[in-house]
Protein backbone atom coordinates (compact mmCIF):
# COMPACT_ATOMS: atom_id res chain seq x y z
CA UNK A 1 0.00 0.00 0.00
CA UNK A 2 1.37 3.39 -0.97
CA UNK A 3 1.92 5.94 1.77
CA UNK A 4 1.70 9.70 1.58
CA UNK A 5 5.50 9.93 1.77
CA UNK A 6 5.76 8.39 -1.70
CA UNK A 7 4.04 11.46 -3.12
CA UNK A 8 6.17 14.11 -1.42
CA UNK A 9 8.88 16.12 -3.10
CA UNK A 10 11.56 18.22 -1.48
CA UNK A 11 13.80 18.87 -4.49
CA UNK A 12 13.99 18.47 -8.26
CA UNK A 13 16.06 15.29 -8.06
CA UNK A 14 13.42 13.57 -5.98
CA UNK A 15 10.75 14.79 -8.38
CA UNK A 16 12.63 13.37 -11.39
CA UNK A 17 13.18 10.06 -9.60
CA UNK A 18 9.48 9.69 -8.91
CA UNK A 19 8.69 10.64 -12.48
CA UNK A 20 11.19 8.14 -13.93
CA UNK A 21 9.55 5.18 -12.20
CA UNK A 22 6.08 6.28 -13.31
CA UNK A 23 4.88 6.80 -9.76
CA UNK A 24 1.07 7.20 -9.94
CA UNK A 25 0.23 10.54 -8.42
CA UNK A 26 -2.87 10.45 -6.23
CA UNK A 27 -5.99 12.51 -6.09
CA UNK A 28 -5.59 14.53 -2.90
CA UNK A 29 -8.72 15.04 -0.79
CA UNK A 30 -8.54 17.79 1.81
CA UNK A 31 -10.62 16.88 4.86
CA UNK A 32 -11.79 13.61 6.44
CA UNK A 33 -15.31 14.77 7.19
CA UNK A 34 -18.43 13.16 5.67
CA UNK A 35 -17.93 14.66 2.20
CA UNK A 36 -14.18 14.07 2.06
CA UNK A 37 -14.56 10.43 3.12
CA UNK A 38 -17.43 9.96 0.66
CA UNK A 39 -15.15 11.25 -2.10
CA UNK A 40 -12.51 8.77 -0.96
CA UNK A 41 -15.00 5.89 -1.00
CA UNK A 42 -16.19 6.71 -4.53
CA UNK A 43 -12.65 7.07 -5.86
CA UNK A 44 -11.43 3.85 -4.22
CA UNK A 45 -14.45 2.08 -5.68
CA UNK A 46 -13.26 3.32 -9.07
CA UNK A 47 -9.68 2.10 -8.39
CA UNK A 48 -8.17 5.58 -8.20
CA UNK A 49 -5.11 6.37 -6.09
CA UNK A 50 -6.07 8.76 -3.30
CA UNK A 51 -4.57 10.56 -0.34
CA UNK A 52 -6.74 12.20 2.34
CA UNK A 53 -5.14 15.03 4.32
CA UNK A 54 -6.98 15.83 7.56
CA UNK A 55 -5.95 18.73 9.79
CA UNK A 56 -7.55 17.19 12.89
CA UNK A 57 -6.55 14.19 14.95
CA UNK A 58 -9.39 11.98 13.71
CA UNK A 59 -12.18 11.71 11.18
CA UNK A 60 -14.94 14.28 11.58
CA UNK A 61 -12.76 16.49 13.78
CA UNK A 62 -14.76 19.66 13.12
CA UNK A 63 -18.10 17.93 13.71
CA UNK A 64 -16.95 16.92 17.17
CA UNK A 65 -17.02 20.62 18.09
CA UNK A 66 -20.81 20.58 17.72
CA UNK A 67 -21.46 16.95 18.54
CA UNK A 68 -24.45 17.73 20.78
CA UNK A 69 -26.45 19.22 17.88
CA UNK A 70 -28.91 17.10 15.90
CA UNK A 71 -28.73 17.12 12.13
CA UNK A 72 -31.63 18.36 10.01
CA UNK A 73 -32.07 15.08 8.12
CA UNK A 74 -32.34 11.43 9.09
CA UNK A 75 -29.68 8.75 8.78
CA UNK A 76 -31.23 7.71 5.45
CA UNK A 77 -29.79 10.85 3.85
CA UNK A 78 -26.57 11.07 5.85
CA UNK A 79 -24.78 7.91 4.66
CA UNK A 80 -23.15 8.02 1.25
CA UNK A 81 -23.97 5.14 -1.12
CA UNK A 82 -20.36 4.21 -1.93
CA UNK A 83 -19.41 4.46 1.74
CA UNK A 84 -22.28 2.17 2.64
CA UNK A 85 -21.19 -0.38 0.03
CA UNK A 86 -17.67 -0.25 1.42
CA UNK A 87 -18.86 -0.77 5.00
CA UNK A 88 -21.33 -3.54 4.16
CA UNK A 89 -19.19 -5.62 1.80
CA UNK A 90 -16.96 -8.26 3.44
CA UNK A 91 -13.47 -8.81 2.03
CA UNK A 92 -10.47 -10.92 2.89
CA UNK A 93 -9.31 -8.25 5.33
CA UNK A 94 -12.66 -6.84 6.44
CA UNK A 95 -15.49 -8.63 8.25
CA UNK A 96 -18.23 -6.09 7.37
CA UNK A 97 -19.49 -6.09 10.96
CA UNK A 98 -20.64 -2.46 10.83
CA UNK A 99 -24.09 -1.90 12.32
CA UNK A 100 -25.95 0.53 10.08
CA UNK A 101 -27.93 3.12 12.09
CA UNK A 102 -31.72 3.14 11.95
CA UNK A 103 -32.63 5.13 8.87
CA UNK A 104 -35.47 7.21 10.32
CA UNK A 105 -33.49 8.60 13.26
CA UNK A 106 -31.98 12.06 13.39
CA UNK A 107 -28.34 11.67 14.49
CA UNK A 108 -26.39 14.08 16.59
CA UNK A 109 -23.02 15.24 15.35
CA UNK A 110 -21.21 12.80 17.65
CA UNK A 111 -23.41 9.94 16.49
CA UNK A 112 -22.53 10.82 12.91
CA UNK A 113 -18.84 10.64 13.85
CA UNK A 114 -18.90 7.55 16.07
CA UNK A 115 -21.44 5.45 14.20
CA UNK A 116 -20.41 6.28 10.65
CA UNK A 117 -17.31 8.39 10.02
CA UNK A 118 -14.92 6.60 12.37
CA UNK A 119 -15.85 3.10 11.09
CA UNK A 120 -15.54 4.39 7.52
CA UNK A 121 -12.14 5.98 8.15
CA UNK A 122 -10.95 2.76 9.83
CA UNK A 123 -11.90 0.59 6.85
CA UNK A 124 -8.77 -1.11 5.44
CA UNK A 125 -9.47 0.39 2.01
CA UNK A 126 -9.24 3.93 3.41
CA UNK A 127 -7.25 3.90 6.66
CA UNK A 128 -3.76 3.63 5.06
CA UNK A 129 -4.64 6.52 2.75
CA UNK A 130 -5.60 9.03 5.45
CA UNK A 131 -3.00 11.25 7.12
CA UNK A 132 -4.15 13.05 10.28
CA UNK A 133 -2.72 16.29 11.68
CA UNK A 134 -1.81 17.26 8.12
CA UNK A 135 -3.03 20.80 7.51
CA UNK A 136 -2.95 22.11 3.94
CA UNK A 137 -1.55 25.64 3.84
CA UNK A 138 -1.18 26.28 0.07
CA UNK A 139 -2.01 24.71 -3.27
CA UNK A 140 -0.28 25.59 -6.52
CA UNK A 141 0.84 23.82 -9.70
CA UNK A 142 4.14 22.41 -10.85
CA UNK A 143 5.14 21.26 -14.32
CA UNK A 144 6.05 17.59 -14.82
CA UNK A 145 9.62 18.57 -15.79
CA UNK A 146 10.13 20.47 -12.52
CA UNK A 147 9.41 24.21 -12.99
CA UNK A 148 6.75 25.74 -10.79
CA UNK A 149 3.63 27.32 -12.28
CA UNK A 150 2.09 30.25 -10.44
CA UNK A 151 -1.32 31.73 -11.14
CA UNK A 152 -0.06 33.84 -14.04
CA UNK A 153 1.51 31.00 -16.04
CA UNK A 154 -0.63 29.35 -18.73
CA UNK A 155 1.56 27.10 -20.96
CA UNK A 156 1.14 23.46 -19.99
CA UNK A 157 -1.01 24.34 -17.02
CA UNK A 158 -3.76 21.79 -17.63
CA UNK A 159 -1.20 18.97 -17.88
CA UNK A 160 0.72 20.00 -14.77
CA UNK A 161 0.54 18.45 -11.32
CA UNK A 162 -0.71 20.07 -8.15
CA UNK A 163 1.72 20.87 -5.37
CA UNK A 164 -0.08 20.70 -2.02
CA UNK A 165 1.93 22.26 0.78
CA UNK A 166 1.12 20.63 4.09
CA UNK A 167 2.03 21.34 7.70
CA UNK A 168 2.63 18.04 9.51
CA UNK A 169 3.91 16.98 12.94
CA UNK A 170 7.25 16.26 11.25
CA UNK A 171 7.42 19.65 9.53
CA UNK A 172 6.37 21.17 6.22
CA UNK A 173 5.92 18.81 3.28
CA UNK A 174 5.03 19.28 -0.39
CA UNK A 175 2.66 16.62 -1.72
CA UNK A 176 2.17 16.07 -5.45
CA UNK A 177 -1.25 15.27 -6.86
CA UNK A 178 -2.93 14.81 -10.24
CA UNK A 179 -6.17 16.32 -8.91
CA UNK A 180 -7.36 18.02 -5.71
CA UNK A 181 -10.77 17.91 -4.02
CA UNK A 182 -11.12 20.53 -1.29
CA UNK A 183 -13.62 19.24 1.28
CA UNK A 184 -12.16 21.21 4.18
CA UNK A 185 -15.45 22.83 5.22
CA UNK A 186 -15.95 26.22 6.85
CA UNK A 187 -16.08 25.50 10.59
CA UNK A 188 -12.74 27.16 11.29
CA UNK A 189 -13.68 30.43 9.53
CA UNK A 190 -16.80 31.81 11.22
CA UNK A 191 -18.16 35.20 10.22
CA UNK A 192 -17.11 38.01 12.57
CA UNK A 193 -19.20 39.62 15.28
CA UNK A 194 -18.41 43.05 13.83
CA UNK A 195 -20.53 44.93 11.33
CA UNK A 196 -20.26 44.83 7.53
CA UNK A 197 -18.38 41.54 7.39
CA UNK A 198 -15.24 42.60 9.28
CA UNK A 199 -14.08 42.27 12.87
CA UNK A 200 -15.33 44.77 15.40
CA UNK A 201 -12.64 46.90 17.00
CA UNK A 202 -11.30 44.79 19.87
CA UNK A 203 -12.85 41.54 18.59
CA UNK A 204 -9.54 39.69 18.42
CA UNK A 205 -8.71 40.70 21.99
CA UNK A 206 -12.18 39.68 23.20
CA UNK A 207 -11.78 36.31 21.55
CA UNK A 208 -8.35 35.76 23.10
CA UNK A 209 -9.74 36.70 26.52
CA UNK A 210 -12.44 34.03 26.23
CA UNK A 211 -15.45 36.34 25.97
CA UNK A 212 -16.46 35.02 22.52
CA UNK A 213 -17.52 31.37 22.51
CA UNK A 214 -17.80 28.69 19.86
CA UNK A 215 -20.58 29.32 17.31
CA UNK A 216 -22.44 26.26 18.68
CA UNK A 217 -21.73 25.88 22.40
CA UNK A 218 -23.39 23.29 24.63
CA UNK A 219 -25.06 25.24 27.48
CA UNK A 220 -26.93 22.20 28.81
CA UNK A 221 -23.90 19.92 28.65
CA UNK A 222 -20.17 20.48 28.70
CA UNK A 223 -20.50 24.28 28.76
CA UNK A 224 -23.14 24.52 31.51
CA UNK A 225 -20.77 25.90 34.17
CA UNK A 226 -19.53 28.51 31.72
CA UNK A 227 -23.04 29.80 30.96
CA UNK A 228 -25.06 29.32 34.15
CA UNK A 229 -25.80 32.58 35.94
CA UNK A 230 -24.10 34.71 33.27
CA UNK A 231 -25.30 37.43 30.92
CA UNK A 232 -25.05 36.06 27.38
CA UNK A 233 -25.40 37.93 24.09
CA UNK A 234 -26.36 35.60 21.21
CA UNK A 235 -25.87 37.26 17.85
CA UNK A 236 -27.61 35.74 14.81
CA UNK A 237 -31.03 34.74 13.49
CA UNK A 238 -30.48 31.32 11.92
CA UNK A 239 -30.86 27.75 13.15
CA UNK A 240 -27.56 27.89 15.02
CA UNK A 241 -28.74 30.88 17.04
CA UNK A 242 -32.11 29.23 17.66
CA UNK A 243 -30.51 26.01 18.92
CA UNK A 244 -28.32 27.95 21.35
CA UNK A 245 -31.15 30.23 22.51
CA UNK A 246 -33.47 27.31 23.26
CA UNK A 247 -30.72 25.57 25.21
CA UNK A 248 -30.04 28.77 27.12
CA UNK A 249 -33.77 29.20 27.80
CA UNK A 250 -33.86 25.75 29.36
CA UNK A 251 -30.70 26.54 31.29
CA UNK A 252 -32.37 29.66 32.67
CA UNK A 253 -35.23 27.52 34.00
CA UNK A 254 -32.60 25.77 36.15
CA UNK A 255 -30.56 28.93 36.85
CA UNK A 256 -32.95 31.94 36.90
CA UNK A 257 -30.10 34.42 37.35
CA UNK A 258 -29.00 33.70 33.78
CA UNK A 259 -29.69 36.64 31.43
CA UNK A 260 -30.14 36.03 27.70
CA UNK A 261 -29.91 38.78 25.09
CA UNK A 262 -30.74 37.92 21.48
CA UNK A 263 -29.07 40.32 19.08
CA UNK A 264 -30.58 40.71 15.59
CA UNK A 265 -28.82 42.61 12.82
CA UNK A 266 -32.17 43.91 11.60
CA UNK A 267 -35.71 44.41 12.95
CA UNK A 268 -37.54 41.55 14.67
CA UNK A 269 -39.74 40.10 11.94
CA UNK A 270 -41.82 37.38 13.66
CA UNK A 271 -42.38 35.35 10.50
CA UNK A 272 -38.68 35.33 9.69
CA UNK A 273 -37.65 34.57 13.27
CA UNK A 274 -40.26 32.02 14.31
CA UNK A 275 -41.91 30.80 11.15
CA UNK A 276 -45.63 30.11 11.11
CA UNK A 277 -45.85 27.24 13.57
CA UNK A 278 -47.86 24.36 12.15
CA UNK A 279 -48.64 26.45 9.05
CA UNK A 280 -45.01 27.31 8.34
CA UNK A 281 -43.74 26.57 4.85
CA UNK A 282 -40.74 25.04 6.63
CA UNK A 283 -42.29 22.80 9.31
CA UNK A 284 -38.90 22.20 10.93
CA UNK A 285 -38.52 25.94 11.39
CA UNK A 286 -42.04 25.99 12.76
CA UNK A 287 -41.13 23.50 15.48
CA UNK A 288 -38.00 25.38 16.36
CA UNK A 289 -39.68 28.76 16.20
CA UNK A 290 -42.56 27.77 18.47
CA UNK A 291 -40.21 26.94 21.32
CA UNK A 292 -38.18 30.07 20.72
CA UNK A 293 -41.28 32.30 20.61
CA UNK A 294 -42.43 30.90 23.95
CA UNK A 295 -39.14 31.78 25.65
CA UNK A 296 -39.29 35.32 24.28
CA UNK A 297 -42.96 35.76 25.27
CA UNK A 298 -42.22 34.54 28.81
CA UNK A 299 -39.39 37.04 29.20
CA UNK A 300 -36.62 34.45 29.36
CA UNK A 301 -35.00 35.91 26.24
CA UNK A 302 -34.75 39.64 25.52
CA UNK A 303 -34.64 40.59 21.83
CA UNK A 304 -32.27 43.40 20.84
CA UNK A 305 -33.01 44.72 17.34
CA UNK A 306 -30.81 46.44 14.76
CA UNK A 307 -27.53 45.29 16.26
CA UNK A 308 -24.43 46.58 14.50
CA UNK A 309 -21.39 45.86 16.66
CA UNK A 310 -18.77 48.58 16.29
CA UNK A 311 -16.39 47.74 19.15
CA UNK A 312 -15.78 45.29 21.98
CA UNK A 313 -14.00 46.34 25.17
CA UNK A 314 -12.60 43.51 27.26
CA UNK A 315 -12.15 44.04 30.99
CA UNK A 316 -13.51 42.08 33.92
CA UNK A 317 -16.58 41.75 31.70
CA UNK A 318 -17.15 42.57 28.03
CA UNK A 319 -18.70 45.83 26.86
CA UNK A 320 -20.47 45.53 23.50
CA UNK A 321 -20.66 48.92 21.80
CA UNK A 322 -23.13 49.31 18.94
CA UNK A 323 -22.85 51.81 16.10
CA UNK A 324 -25.95 53.70 17.33
CA UNK A 325 -24.20 54.36 20.67
CA UNK A 326 -26.10 51.71 22.64
CA UNK A 327 -23.90 49.46 24.76
CA UNK A 328 -24.31 46.27 26.81
CA UNK A 329 -22.11 44.74 29.47
CA UNK A 330 -22.11 40.96 29.14
CA UNK A 331 -20.11 37.93 30.19
CA UNK A 332 -20.20 36.00 26.92
CA UNK A 333 -20.99 36.54 23.23
CA UNK A 334 -22.15 33.60 21.10
CA UNK A 335 -21.29 34.38 17.44
CA UNK A 336 -24.06 32.50 15.60
CA UNK A 337 -23.23 34.61 12.57
CA UNK A 338 -22.57 31.91 9.99
CA UNK A 339 -19.38 30.88 8.23
CA UNK A 340 -17.35 31.69 5.15
CA UNK A 341 -14.85 29.70 3.07
CA UNK A 342 -11.10 30.03 3.66
CA UNK A 343 -9.83 30.91 0.20
CA UNK A 344 -6.31 31.94 1.23
CA UNK A 345 -4.85 28.49 0.58
CA UNK A 346 -6.22 28.67 -2.98
CA UNK A 347 -4.70 32.02 -3.93
CA UNK A 348 -2.41 30.53 -6.64
CA UNK A 349 -5.25 28.67 -8.36
CA UNK A 350 -7.57 29.98 -11.05
CA UNK A 351 -11.05 29.94 -9.55
CA UNK A 352 -14.35 31.06 -10.99
CA UNK A 353 -16.36 32.18 -7.95
CA UNK A 354 -19.70 33.88 -7.57
CA UNK A 355 -19.09 37.39 -6.29
CA UNK A 356 -21.96 37.28 -3.81
CA UNK A 357 -21.72 33.95 -1.94
CA UNK A 358 -18.16 32.90 -2.98
CA UNK A 359 -19.36 29.56 -4.32
CA UNK A 360 -18.41 28.16 -7.75
CA UNK A 361 -19.91 30.57 -10.28
CA UNK A 362 -22.58 28.26 -11.69
CA UNK A 363 -23.64 27.18 -8.20
CA UNK A 364 -23.94 30.64 -6.67
CA UNK A 365 -27.39 31.58 -7.95
CA UNK A 366 -28.76 28.17 -6.99
CA UNK A 367 -27.91 28.58 -3.30
CA UNK A 368 -28.10 32.31 -2.55
CA UNK A 369 -29.70 32.37 0.94
CA UNK A 370 -31.68 35.47 0.00
CA UNK A 371 -33.83 33.23 -2.19
CA UNK A 372 -33.17 29.60 -1.23
CA UNK A 373 -33.35 27.21 1.70
CA UNK A 374 -31.69 23.80 1.62
CA UNK A 375 -34.95 22.44 0.25
CA UNK A 376 -34.79 24.54 -2.92
CA UNK A 377 -31.32 23.57 -4.14
CA UNK A 378 -31.29 20.97 -6.88
CA UNK A 379 -28.70 18.21 -7.12
CA UNK A 380 -25.59 19.26 -9.01
CA UNK A 381 -22.38 17.61 -10.07
CA UNK A 382 -18.97 18.02 -11.68
CA UNK A 383 -19.86 20.48 -14.43
CA UNK A 384 -21.46 22.95 -11.99
CA UNK A 385 -18.48 22.67 -9.61
CA UNK A 386 -15.67 22.88 -12.18
CA UNK A 387 -13.22 25.79 -12.22
CA UNK A 388 -10.81 27.07 -14.88
CA UNK A 389 -8.19 25.20 -12.84
CA UNK A 390 -8.44 21.76 -14.43
CA UNK A 391 -9.08 18.88 -11.99
CA UNK A 392 -9.55 21.10 -8.95
CA UNK A 393 -12.87 21.09 -7.08
CA UNK A 394 -14.35 22.65 -3.95
CA UNK A 395 -17.06 20.41 -2.49
CA UNK A 396 -19.27 20.09 0.55
CA UNK A 397 -20.02 23.01 2.86
CA UNK A 398 -17.10 24.98 1.45
CA UNK A 399 -18.60 24.77 -2.04
CA UNK A 400 -21.59 26.73 -0.71
CA UNK A 401 -19.34 29.66 0.17
CA UNK A 402 -21.24 31.92 2.56
CA UNK A 403 -24.60 30.22 2.00
CA UNK A 404 -25.67 28.32 5.14
CA UNK A 405 -28.15 25.68 4.00
CA UNK A 406 -26.07 22.68 2.96
CA UNK A 407 -27.30 19.06 2.99
CA UNK A 408 -24.94 16.08 3.26
CA UNK A 409 -26.95 14.23 0.61
CA UNK A 410 -26.25 17.04 -1.85
CA UNK A 411 -22.53 16.85 -1.06
CA UNK A 412 -22.51 13.10 -1.62
CA UNK A 413 -23.92 13.64 -5.09
CA UNK A 414 -21.26 16.27 -5.74
CA UNK A 415 -18.38 13.88 -5.05
CA UNK A 416 -20.02 10.92 -6.80
CA UNK A 417 -20.13 12.96 -9.99
CA UNK A 418 -16.59 14.31 -9.55
CA UNK A 419 -15.19 10.84 -8.88
CA UNK A 420 -16.83 9.58 -12.07
CA UNK A 421 -15.32 12.45 -14.05
CA UNK A 422 -11.81 11.92 -12.64
CA UNK A 423 -12.09 8.23 -13.48
CA UNK A 424 -13.01 9.10 -17.08
CA UNK A 425 -16.69 8.13 -16.87
CA UNK A 426 -18.32 11.20 -18.40
CA UNK A 427 -21.74 9.60 -18.71
CA UNK A 428 -21.90 8.81 -14.98
CA UNK A 429 -20.53 12.24 -14.12
CA UNK A 430 -23.33 13.97 -16.02
CA UNK A 431 -26.07 11.71 -14.69
CA UNK A 432 -27.98 13.00 -11.64
CA UNK A 433 -28.38 10.15 -9.19
CA UNK A 434 -29.69 12.03 -6.18
CA UNK A 435 -33.47 11.78 -6.06
CA UNK A 436 -34.77 13.52 -2.98
CA UNK A 437 -38.42 12.78 -2.16
CA UNK A 438 -40.87 15.43 -3.21
CA UNK A 439 -41.20 16.54 0.40
CA UNK A 440 -37.43 17.01 0.73
CA UNK A 441 -35.13 16.22 3.63
CA UNK A 442 -34.55 19.54 5.37
CA UNK A 443 -36.07 18.57 8.70
CA UNK A 444 -35.21 18.37 12.36
CA UNK A 445 -36.72 17.39 15.67
CA UNK A 446 -34.06 19.49 17.46
CA UNK A 447 -34.38 17.26 20.49
CA UNK A 448 -37.51 18.90 21.87
CA UNK A 449 -41.21 19.59 21.58
CA UNK A 450 -43.36 22.39 20.29
CA UNK A 451 -44.14 23.83 23.69
CA UNK A 452 -41.50 24.45 26.29
CA UNK A 453 -42.45 22.90 29.66
CA UNK A 454 -42.44 24.92 32.83
CA UNK A 455 -39.36 24.66 35.00
CA UNK A 456 -40.98 22.07 37.27
CA UNK A 457 -42.41 19.94 34.46
CA UNK A 458 -40.60 17.14 32.63
CA UNK A 459 -39.99 17.52 28.94
CA UNK A 460 -42.65 15.37 27.24
CA UNK A 461 -41.68 12.73 24.74
CA UNK A 462 -43.96 11.22 22.12
CA UNK A 463 -41.72 8.51 20.76
CA UNK A 464 -38.65 6.47 21.42
CA UNK A 465 -35.69 8.67 22.38
CA UNK A 466 -33.72 9.76 19.37
CA UNK A 467 -36.37 8.90 16.80
CA UNK A 468 -38.06 11.36 14.50
CA UNK A 469 -41.28 10.78 16.46
CA UNK A 470 -39.65 11.88 19.70
CA UNK A 471 -40.89 15.43 19.25
CA UNK A 472 -44.42 15.96 20.56
CA UNK A 473 -45.10 17.82 17.32
CA UNK A 474 -44.98 14.46 15.59
CA UNK A 475 -42.40 13.36 13.06
CA UNK A 476 -40.60 16.37 11.59
CA UNK A 477 -42.02 17.15 8.19
CA UNK A 478 -39.44 18.01 5.55
CA UNK A 479 -39.73 20.92 3.17
CA UNK A 480 -40.60 20.73 -0.48
CA UNK A 481 -37.98 20.71 -3.20
CA UNK A 482 -38.46 23.55 -5.64
CA UNK A 483 -36.64 25.98 -7.88
CA UNK A 484 -36.65 29.67 -7.03
CA UNK A 485 -36.13 32.04 -9.91
CA UNK A 486 -33.08 33.72 -8.42
CA UNK A 487 -33.22 36.52 -10.98
CA UNK A 488 -32.35 39.10 -8.33
CA UNK A 489 -29.03 37.34 -7.87
CA UNK A 490 -28.06 38.49 -11.33
CA UNK A 491 -27.97 35.12 -13.07
CA UNK A 492 -31.42 34.81 -14.62
CA UNK A 493 -30.08 33.42 -17.90
CA UNK A 494 -28.01 30.75 -16.15
CA UNK A 495 -30.97 29.63 -14.05
CA UNK A 496 -33.19 29.47 -17.10
CA UNK A 497 -30.61 27.23 -18.76
CA UNK A 498 -30.38 25.01 -15.66
CA UNK A 499 -34.15 24.66 -15.43
CA UNK A 500 -34.41 23.55 -19.04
Amino acid sequence: MSSWREYTVTNTAAFQKMKSVNQPYPIVIIGAGPIGLAAAAHLVERHQAILVLEAGASAGASIQNWGHIKLFSTWLYNIDAAARRLLETPTEHYAADWDAPTEDRLPTGMELVNDYLKPLAAHPALAPRISYRHRVTNITRIHPNGPGIDKTRSPGRAESLFLVRTSTPEGTTDVLARAVIDASGTWNTPNPVGRSGIDAIGEAEATSAGFITSPLPDPLGTDQKLFAGKTIFVLGAGHSAANTLISLGRLRQQHPNTTILWGLRGPANPVRLYGGGAADELPARGQLGTSLRRFVADGDITVVENVSVAALEAGERLTVNLSDERSFVVDLVVPATGFRPDLKILSELRLDLDQIVEAPLALGPLIDPEFHSCGTVTAHGERILAHPETDFYIVGMKSYGRAPTFLLATGYEQVRSIAASLAGDRMAADRVELQLPETGVCSTDLGGCCDVPAADEPTPSCGAPGTAAESCCGAPLPVSIGFATGTLHGHAELLSEQKS
